[in-house]
């Protein structure tokens, strides 16, 4: 899960933690999930201004932790296999492309990380890579924090 405070992001452009932190840690639950260290997973974090790090790294497993792993366990993998400094998500997440319309349709959440075009009228397409908070490509990373 990654719920959000602060009101709807959509309007607000990567740079602001309240939209690339909120994709950010979609994406290190669905990889804690995709693990299969828990079976359901919501992270928070907690940004102070001026402070390129997290304050805060909370995760939550509802109980549904695996055999002999801790919420606190998994938020030190986090921190140990996630850059969660604003500026590094952002880049790692490809947030300054030109990928946005489709989460207008139907939702930021729930979808295929995907290779589409974003096409601009006198210009050549260009390959954007869309929902890549929807990634699993770091369970192998989380295990080995964990040695799991």
């Amino acid at each position: 899960m990654a719920r959000h405070g602060g009101g709807a992001f959509s309007g607000k452009d990567p740079t602001k933690v309240d939209r690339s932190a909120t994709y950010a840690v979609r994406h290190v639950a669905k990889n804690i999930v995709a693990a299969k260290l828990a079976r359901r997973c919501e992270v928070q974090v907690a940004y102070a201004i001026g402070v390129a790090r997290p304050v805060s790294v909370f995760v939550d497993t509802f109980g549904t932790a695996a055999k002999g792993l801790t919420d606190r366990a998994l938020e030190r993998a986090v921190q140990e296999v996630f850059d969660l400094r604003p500026a590094r998500l952002i880049a790692d997440l490809k947030l300054r492309q030109p990928m946005y319309s489709p989460t207008a349709a139907y939702g930021h959440f729930g979808r295929d990380a995907a290779v589409g075009t974003y096409d601009e009228p006198d210009l050549p397409p260009v390959r954007v890579e869309r929902f890549t908070w929807e990634r699993t490509n770091r369970v192998r990373d989380l295990k080995t924090a964990l040695k799991a």
